[in-house]
């Protein structure tokens, strides 16, 4: 195999030598090894790109901390709208970030020998989206408590908020690259994506975001945990089967 691309094409060559020494195994038994593959191959390829990854992580604590600065300091107003407004952003640069999963893979053509590999195309586009949200969720998550307190959240709807993101973000990725493979190669991809993920994300930010709610009111925040969990459950089994069929559909 040959990949082809100009700043990329170390990582591509790398990608299809570690295809071709994957090629003598069975490709059942290979699920693992794919997805670590994948995984480690798009993490290298997003450490060399720490710039775009800054203004993703900026983007998203400008947004959290305009809101307070903007807004009465009131601390129980700030406290209901914190939720929502940590979630509305953490969904947006969830947003900001789908179009690089595949768009580099494909403008250099690795993604049609990614696709063509002996290796299920599931557990690749799988690696990809847990690469994917290992950069850009999982920083969210993390800075979340931190700027969770610019809303004079407490210690314990800090924590509800963080399980919560914990649970939902990683779905926001999977359900994001059923869309981003779907404009895969459209002149209007960006516009197409966000038509097409952002409704697909409601239920996602309600029980979310409700999840806090539901803390203040004295409510059980279990049921909301259990929602997203079964959300994330459902998403990780079938998204990226769509998503590699939406890629193979796009190669064809």
């Amino acid at each position: 195999m040959h990949a082809t691309g100009t700043e990329a094409v170390g990582v591509s060559a790398s990608a299809s030598e570690a295809v071709d020494r994957a090629a003598a195994g069975d490709a059942g038994g290979a699920i693992l090894p794919a997805i670590r593959w994948s995984l480690v191959r798009d993490l290298r390829i997003a450490l060399r790109s720490r710039a775009e990854l800054g203004v993703q992580l900026l983007f998203y604590v400008i947004v959290v901390t305009l809101f307070p600065l903007a807004t009465t300091p009131e601390r129980n107003l700030l406290l209901t709208m914190g939720p929502g407004v940590l979630w509305v952003a953490a969904l947006l640069a969830s947003l900001l970030s789908l179009p690089r999963l595949f768009a580099g893979d494909y403008a250099d053509g690795t993604l049609e020998q990614i696709a063509l590999s002996p290796h299920p195309l599931p557990a690749l586009v799988a690696g990809k989206i847990l690469a994917h949200w290992l950069t850009t969720g999982l920083p969210v998550v993390v800075l979340a408590p931190l700027l969770g307190l610019q809303y004079g959240m407490p210690g314990d709807a800090l924590l509800v908020l963080t399980v919560a993101l914990l649970l939902g973000t990683p779905i926001l990725s999977l359900l994001g690259a059923i869309g981003a493979a779907l404009t895969l190669g459209l002149r209007a991809g960006g516009s197409l994506l966000a038509l097409l993920v952002l409704p697909l994300y409601i239920p996602v930010l309600i029980f979310g975001a409700g999840s806090v709610d539901m803390w203040r009111a004295g409510l059980a925040v279990a049921g909301n945990f259990s929602l997203l969990g079964a959300g994330l459950l459902l998403a990780i089994v079938g998204a990226p089967f769509a998503a590699a069929s939406a890629v193979r559909i796009a190669m064809d």
